[in-house]
């Protein structure tokens, strides 16, 4: 019966290990292959010494980010945190309006910022009849891309939270208030660092998709600002310098590894909070 069972586990999971193998480790070999050959196939480093010419696009690409990540968790807490202390029904509600743009598509939402933002759009010409004020240029600015990024990614930052306060157990900061600790002591000993897991899960996911976003950058600058994924498709699909691209695509790829693993001492492989 054991070797039965064993077998029918190895069976359930053979359409994920050959999905795994096919479609993320594969990849990653190509990737790996194309970033230390050249065209004709050999062994070379001149890709890798070559990304030195990206500094400022990496640069840029990580600054972005963690700007974004900063705004999304500044947001998404407080916000979370109140979702979380409030009755089921409204809390369901509240995080059914939270997700509902996430049911529209990622290029039309950010097309519809392009029309908001532009200097003859929808916020200018608000700006213009209501205040008789100047026109403001925000698109084609770093504020737009950050904006875009914020914007559509500031969903995966508060669910990870929410689900980890709302389960939080409220009694805990009852004995807190009981043995005559006040609120922003209770929130410092007891509250964040519960959260902690929902932090990290946040953060990983709002800065890994921010730094290697392209499309955004693309609408909301018009392609006048370069992130790390614009660089990646343009050697791609306009060079076809493959082994470039490759190059760019493997240190990035360490890039979000380096960020996961960072975010991973935060919380033990249960999700629970390290001490």
């Amino acid at each position: 019966m054991r070797s039965l069972s064993n077998l029918a586990r190895r069976m359930l999971a053979g359409p994920y290990m050959f999905w795994s193998l096919m479609f993320i480790i594969a990849p990653m070999i190509f990737v790996a292959y194309y970033a230390f050959t050249n065209k004709d196939g050999a062994f070379t480093l001149e890709n890798i010494l070559g990304l030195t010419a990206f500094t400022d696009v990496f640069t840029r690409s990580i600054w972005y980010s963690i700007i974004a990540t900063a705004i999304c968790f500044a947001i998404a807490y407080p916000l979370a945190l109140i979702l979380a202390n409030m009755t089921e029904r409204t809390q369901r509600t509240l995080i059914l309006l939270i997700m509902l743009p996430m049911w529209m598509s990622f290029l039309i939402r950010t097309y519809a910022w392009v029309c908001l933002l532009q200097d003859e759009g929808i916020i200018n010409n608000l700006i213009l009849d209501n205040l008789n004020l100047p026109r403001l240029h925000m698109i084609n600015t770093p504020g737009a891309v950050i904006l875009g990024m914020v914007y559509n990614y500031l969903p995966y930052m508060i669910v990870p939270l929410y689900n980890v306060l709302s389960k939080m157990d409220k009694t805990l900061l009852e004995a807190s208030h009981d043995l005559g600790a006040s609120s922003v002591q209770s929130f410092r000993r007891i509250t964040l660092p519960l959260s902690m897991p929902g932090v990290a899960s946040g953060i990983t996911m709002v800065f890994v998709p921010s730094i290697s976003t392209f499309y955004i950058s693309q609408k909301m600058s018009t392609g006048n600002i370069s992130l790390l994924g614009d660089i990646i498709e343009q050697q791609f699909v306009t060079s076809y310098n493959y082994q470039m691209g490759a190059a760019i695509s493997l240190v990035l790829m360490a890039m979000i590894l380096v960020s996961m693993m960072v975010m991973r001492r935060f919380t033990d492989v249960r999700g629970e909070v390290v001490v």
